[in-house]
């Protein structure tokens, strides 16, 4: 398909906001400062893919435990690239620069509705780590783990 997975700064955070208020599954509205302000401070991995010179996907994580694990915060790909391998490509590329900094494994929390990104880190070996409770059930918060030290997936 002939897709591109590239490192952003959070210079760069722009594009990610953009992107993400494209995503119809997303409640609020992305800007850039609340973006920023969640990296304020903390080491980030920001990716994105492209396609013909078009943002398709994105995945940003950061530091957010101190634990030697990287916080997976946002992941999207948008409705028309869907089920292309695109979210698996930016999976691959989050652990090797989380490799490479050294982090040990992969968290990351999604709501109890979206099913569909619970079937894939099933999938692509997370674990299930945590649960809380939200009314309604559907919003409830399911968080999952995924260990990638020492080649270990």
């Amino acid at each position: 398909m002939g897709i591109k997975y590239c490192l952003l700064s959070k210079s760069e955070i722009d594009v990610v906001a953009d992107l993400l208020n494209q995503i119809p599954e997303f409640d609020g509205e992305f800007s850039v400062e609340m973006i920023l302000n969640r990296l304020a401070n903390v080491e980030s991995i920001i990716i994105v893919a492209e396609y013909a010179g078009k943002i398709i996907g994105c995945k940003v994580a950061y530091n957010r435990y101190f634990d030697g694990s990287v916080y997976s915060w946002l992941g999207a790909v948008l409705p028309p690239f869907r089920n292309q391998g695109v979210a698996l490509g930016l999976l691959n590329k989050l652990e090797e620069q989380a490799r490479m900094k050294f982090f040990r494994s992969i968290r990351f929390k999604t709501r109890n509705k979206h099913v569909n990104m619970l079937r894939f880190a099933l999938k692509n070996g997370f674990s299930i780590i945590g649960f809380e409770a939200k009314e309604p059930e559907f919003e409830s918060r399911i968080e999952l783990l995924k260990v990638i030290e020492d080649g270990k997936e």
